[in-house]
C-alpha cells in the first residue's frame, strides 16, 4: 500500500461513519414519516436503518472480499454492466436535483422564526443555491472548513432536542389514539420506510470510501458499518419519540421538527435550534452534496458520458460548464414547484434500482472469486448467501415501489421520464463509441488487478 502513516481502527471507523450517517435527512423527513405511520415512526427509524442496510448491502459484502481503493466507485465498476455503467454515470447527474431540496427546507425551517419568508420560498431557495453554488468556487478547503463548524452545532443540536425533549412526552405514546401506532396501515408503514430511507442510508458510505487507510479492513469495514447502523438507530429512534409525542399526530404529521423544538425549547433556546440544528444539519448536506458531487461529474466528463463541452474549465481549473449544470438541475425542481418528498423520491427511485441490480449481482461473486471468498469475513453457506442477496435486492426494490406508487401522478411521469433518459443516455454514448466497452473492460481488469495486489489487507 502506497498510504503511510497510522492506519484506522475500528473506533475510527465509527466515529467517521457515525458522523457520516448522521445529516439532515431526519431534520427534513421525519414529519412526512409521522404522517404516513403516526408514532410506529418508532419502529421506521429503529428498523429504517436495517433495512437500507440491506438496500446497500453490495456495500458490505464486497467490503468483505476485495480491498477497493477507489470505495463504492470501484465496486459499481466490477459489478455493472457497460449499459449500468452508463445508467449509473446519468444517475449522478440526476442526483444533483436533491440539492434544491435541501435549498427548500432551508426556507422551512427560517420560515419558522421568520413567517415573513414563507411567500418567497422559491426566490429564497433559489437564492440559497445561488450563493451555496457561489461558495464552491473558493475551493473544497473553503466548503470543509465551514462543514467541520456546522456539524459541530449539528450533534449539540440532537442531543438537546433529545434531552429536553424526552421528559415532555405524552402519556399514552403506545396507544392507539391520535395518530397512533400503524395509523396508515402496512402500507403506511411500509411508505414511511421508503421516504425516511434518505435519512437512513449514509451509514456504508463513510466506511467504504476508507478501505485503503483501514487496518484489516476485509473485516474492520463490515463490522463498523454494523455498530454505525445500531448507533444510527439508537439515535434516530431517541428523536422520533420526541418527534410524535410530545404534539398531537395534527400538529407534526408533514411538518419539520422546529414544531416540536418550538413547544419544548424556551424561545431564546429554540431560535438557536432552529438556526444552528435544522439550518445547519441542512447547510451541511447541501455544501457536502455541492462538494461532492462535482468530482464525480467531472470524471463522468472524462469517461465520455457527457459531450466533451462538459470538460471545459476556467483558467484556474474551474469546471464551469459541469458546475453551471449542476447549478440549473438544482434550480429547476425549485421553480417547478416540486414538493421535498417527491424530491426525495424522484433521486431515490433510480438509485434504488441500481441497488436492486448490484445486490443480485454479487450472487456471482463467490463463483468468479472463489479464492476471495474463502477469506472473506462474512462467509457463510452459499444457499443462504444467495437469499441474503435476494433480500437485499427485494428491499432496494420495496423502497423504490412505496416511493414511486405514492407519488401524484405528473411526478410518476417525471419519475418515469428520468429513469428513461437515464437509459437513452447510457445506450446512445455506448452506440456513438463516446464510451467504448473495451474501456470500460479495461478498467474492471485493472480495479480487480489493484484489488488482488492489496489482498494481504
Amino acid at each position: 500500500m502506497e498510504e503511510q502513516g497510522k492506519k484506522l481502527n475500528m473506533f475510527n471507523i465509527f466515529g467517521l461513519g457515525l458522523g457520516g450517517a448522521i445529516g439532515s435527512g431526519i431534520f427534513v423527513l421525519l414529519g412526512y414519516g409521522i404522517a404516513y405511520t403516526g408514532r410506529s415512526i418508532l419502529l421506521v427509524c429503529v428498523g429504517g436503518c436495517l433495512f437500507m442496510l440491506l438496500a446497500y448491502m453490495y456495500n458490505v459484502i464486497m467490503s468483505a472480499m476485495f480491498v477497493f481503493k477507489g470505495g463504492d466507485y470501484s465496486q459499481k465498476a466490477l459489478l455493472f454492466s457497460p449499459l449500468m455503467t452508463g445508467f449509473s454515470a446519468a444517475v449522478t447527474l440526476v442526483n444533483s436535483m436533491a440539492m434544491s431540496s435541501y435549498a427548500l427546507a432551508v426556507v422551512g425551517y427560517i420560515a419558522s422564526i421568520a413567517p415573513a419568508v414563507q411567500p418567497y420560498t422559491k426566490i429564497a431557495a433559489i437564492l440559497i443555491m445561488t450563493l451555496f453554488f457561489a461558495s464552491s468556487i473558493k475551493g473544497s478547503r473553503f466548503i470543509t472548513l465551514i462543514e467541520n463548524a456546522m456539524t459541530i452545532i449539528l450533534v449539540a443540536a440532537i442531543a438537546l432536542f433529545v434531552f429536553f425533549g424526552i421528559p415532555r412526552i405524552q402519556p399514552g405514546y403506545f396507544s392507539n389514539t391520535d395518530g397512533g401506532f400503524f395509523k396508515g396501515g402496512v402500507a403506511g408503514f411500509f411508505s414511511a420506510i421508503a421516504i425516511m430511507g434518505w435519512a437512513c442510508q449514509g451509514t456504508t458510505m463513510a466506511p467504504v470510501s476508507l478501505v485503503a487507510v483501514t487496518e484489516k479492513p476485509k473485516r474492520t469495514i463490515p463490522v463498523g458499518i454494523l455498530w454505525v447502523t445500531v448507533a444510527l438507530a439508537v439515535i434516530y429512534g431517541a428523536m422520533s419519540i420526541v418527534a410524535a409525542g410530545v404534539l398531537p399526530y395534527d400538529k407534526v404529521a408533514g411538518a419539520n421538527l422546529s414544531v416540536t423544538a418550538q413547544a419544548i425549547f424556551p424561545k431564546n433556546m429554540y431560535i438557536v435550534f432552529v438556526l444552528g440544528g435544522g439550518v445547519c444539519a441542512i447547510a451541511t448536506s447541501l455544501l457536502g452534496g455541492i462538494a461532492m458531487l462535482r468530482y464525480p461529474l467531472m470524471k463522468i466528463a472524462e469517461d465520455g458520458w457527457l459531450p466533451s463541452v462538459f470538460k471545459k474549465e476556467t483558467k484556474g481549473g474551474y469546471p464551469w460548464v459541469i458546475q453551471l449544470t449542476f447549478y440549473l438541475l438544482s434550480v429547476i425542481p425549485i421553480i417547478m414547484g416540486f414538493s421535498l418528498d417527491s424530491l426525495i423520491s424522484l433521486v431515490m427511485i433510480p438509485c434504488m434500482l441500481m441497488n436492486l441490480y448490484l445486490n443480485l449481482a454479487c450472487i456471482t461473486l463467490p463463483k468468479r472469486y472463489p479464492e476471495q471468498w474463502q477469506k472473506c469475513a462474512l462467509r457463510m453457506p452459499i444457499p443462504l448467501y444467495n437469499v441474503v442477496c435476494v433480500l437485499s435486492a427485494l428491499c432496494a426494490g420495496i423502497v423504490a415501489f412505496n416511493l414511486f406508487k405514492d407519488l401524484k401522478p405528473k411526478d410518476m411521469i417525471a419519475s418515469l421520464i428520468i429513469i428513461a433518459v437515464c437509459a437513452g443516455l447510457s445506450v446512445l454514448r455506448l452506440k456513438t463509441g463516446a464510451v467504448r466497452k473495451e474501456d470500460l473492460a479495461a478498467n474492471r481488469k485493472a480495479i480487480v488487478a489493484q484489488a488482488l495486489a492489496d489482498d494481504d489487507l
